[in-house]
């Protein structure tokens, strides 16, 4: 993996990646780049609520969610390393955050992908959104001691909340994922934890996809049905041409 090209996504739980960044994921990794996935928890106790109507104890959801997300996760074309951090809260852990700053200097990322600032609804993603950044600002500090050499200041993306107006997302990044929508739609049906959320994700690709395509200008010219993601981005842009 030597001089790849590498995309780094921090999640706070196994859901995350797939529903709101499985395109970006399947699109790097499409073109031969390198993903490697992060995942805090296993979203075991706030984002499982059918398997523990079934009767599951806690150790079997965190088997169950792991499974779902390795699946996932092949299925993109990814790797995933999971730190079990415990979710509903998600809390900041000195072992959490050092295993973050050391995959930050293993994986060298060009491209951070993670949780926007907000997410009245659901507090652990507004914890990982701060732990990714916090992370990202330490492995690049030659004084902090940890494997690997410093980082670089990669771009950091947010991916959408499910309820965006209450999050103040505001995106500035429409990514055309036409090409391995369907990849991602196998990746979605993997989660049977939460197949409620299969309709509401398929809907809203087609959606920012037109989105895409009305924004898309001559340069593209994107059809109407292309398949998008939203993302927002943290940091400026840095360029010699504005286009």
């Amino acid at each position: 993996m030597c001089g790849m090209t590498a995309t780094l996504v921090l999640t706070a739980h196994p859901g995350d990646f797939v529903w709101r960044a499985g395109g970006a994921i399947a699109l790097a990794t499409a073109r031969g780049q390198r993903v490697v996935i992060g995942c805090m928890s296993f979203g075991e106790r706030g984002e499982s609520a059918s398997l523990w109507r079934q009767g599951y104890t806690l150790q079997q959801v965190k088997d169950h969610r792991r499974g779902e997300a390795e699946e996932a996760a092949k299925t993109l074309g990814a790797q995933i390393r999971f730190f079990d951090a415990n979710d509903y809260p998600l809390v900041e852990t000195p072992e959490l955050l050092r295993g973050l700053i050391d995959l930050y200097r293993e994986v060298q990322p060009a491209t951070v992908l993670t949780h926007a600032p907000t997410d009245p609804y659901n507090n652990d993603h507004g914890f990982a959104h701060a732990l990714a950044l916090k992370a990202r600002v330490l492995a690049q500090a030659p004084g902090v001691e940890g494997p690997g050499g410093v980082i670089g200041a990669p771009p950091v993306f947010c991916f959408e909340p499910h309820q965006p107006e209450q999050c103040g997302f505001l995106p500035n990044v429409l990514l055309d994922v036409t090409e391995v929508w369907e990849t991602k739609c196998a990746a979605m049906r993997i989660l049977a934890a939460q197949k409620h959320l299969h309709t509401y994700y398929t809907e809203l690709g087609s959606r920012r996809g037109l989105q895409a395509a009305r924004n898309s200008g001559p340069n593209l010219g994107l059809p109407n049905d292309t398949r998008a993601e939203a993302y927002m981005r943290i940091y400026p842009q840095v360029t010699r041409e504005l286009s």
